[in-house]
């Protein structure tokens, strides 16, 4: 019963917080028209700053959290790739382009005999 009442309360917490950081972020992008006659530079910073306010505030919620986790995993799991080396890519791409040439030339002599026995059968 005690878990169920902190995770309600912990739940209502991340709630107004994810509101909090929506509204910075609608304060930044409205003062960055607000502020029209000031310098772009300034307003351009002014926002960039209500985001990192932003995703600070939210990044202390559980759905944050959950969020920091999966871009801590993809990072490792894009470590793990192997990629390919220089020569590999460019004989893989010769390889496509050269299919796409074959199947392209295939595809317009099916469509000129195709026209070519419609015009037959139209006279």
């Amino acid at each position: 019963m005690v878990a169920k009442t902190e995770e309600v309360v912990t739940s209502k917490l991340d709630s107004f917080k994810l509101l909090l950081a929506i509204a910075v972020l609608l304060l930044g992008i409205v003062g960055f028209y607000y502020y029209e006659a000031e310098s772009q530079l300034y307003r351009v910073l002014g926002v960039v700053f209500a985001v990192m306010v932003a995703i600070a505030i939210s990044s202390t919620t559980r759905l944050g959290q959950g969020l920091i986790g999966f871009g801590r995993e993809a990072r490792m799991e894009v470590r793990k790739v192997v990629w390919p080396t220089r020569q590999e890519t460019l004989q893989t791409t010769f390889m496509v382009i050269v299919a796409v040439i074959i199947i392209g030339i295939f595809l317009w002599l099916i469509d000129m005999m195709l026209a070519r026995a419609i015009q037959m059968v139209t006279g």
